[in-house]
């Protein structure tokens, strides 16, 4: 019982680290395949998954097709119950699903602004003022989460959930911006550059050069942090 799990670029799709993220994390059993962002084949790649056609898209083992990081989630959650996917407490899953639900709809100013990469930390970045509101807003979000964690942890609810898999790209974005948050937000950051899967993803996606880079002179770029 096998998922295939189909992903962009990884040092850019931060859509598809969240799915990805959502069967490793968790220990479900997946194959990826990479869809070519910035090689011009994404279309034609995609035609065998219509009407999917964006990044990430899960096949189940029985042949259907999801796309949507929220819908992936819930459907895992639905039929992989062992893996905790959510918290088991109903008001922590509860505000679990919130966070989720509003990380796949809002922020849009952080994410125009910053788009999502990993090879290094862009210089001498000034965020907008509708960026540092959603930091803001981040900030609220992540400290509210922390008091429903029912055991002590990093990440947004003590226990590693799919909350915390969405907010993995966001982690990466302040940090490859070097944007300023609290110090508990910044230990949440921090969690995520130090864990494992995080880490092996961005060490693939390094594995990929472009000529240009999409976001900027990389040879201006600071060292990414160390975790």
């Amino acid at each position: 019982m096998t998922y295939d799990l189909f992903i962009g670029d990884r040092t850019f799709s931060s859509w598809s680290l969240r799915g990805w993220l959502l069967l490793e994390k968790f220990g479900l059993p997946y194959r990826t395949h990479l869809i070519g962002l910035y090689s011009g084949t994404m279309t034609a790649e995609m035609e065998a998954l219509a009407p999917a056609r964006l990044v990430p898209t899960l096949r189940t083992p029985e042949g259907t097709v999801i796309g949507e990081t929220m819908a992936i989630a819930e459907e895992l959650a639905t039929r992989h119950p062992e893996a905790g996917l959510w918290p088991s407490d109903p008001a922590a899953r509860a505000t679990a699903r919130w966070l989720a639900a509003e990380m796949h709809a809002g922020f849009g100013a952080l994410r125009t602004e910053c788009p999502c990469q990993l090879h290094g930390v862009i210089p001498d970045f000034t965020p907008s003022a509708e960026t540092m509101r959603d930091l803001d807003r981040l900030q609220e979000l992540w400290a509210h989460a922390r008091t429903f964690a029912a055991e002590d942890g990093p990440w947004l609810f003590g226990r590693y959930c799919a909350a915390d898999a969405f907010y993995a790209p966001v982690a990466a974005r302040i940090a490859g911006y070097g944007l300023k948050v609290d110090a508990d937000a910044q230990r949440y950051v921090a969690a995520h550059l130090a864990d494992e899967a995080f880490r092996a993803w961005r060490a693939e996606g390094l594995k990929t050069t472009y000529d240009p880079f999409p976001y900027g002179d990389t040879s201006t770029f600071g060292a990414w942090p160390q975790a």
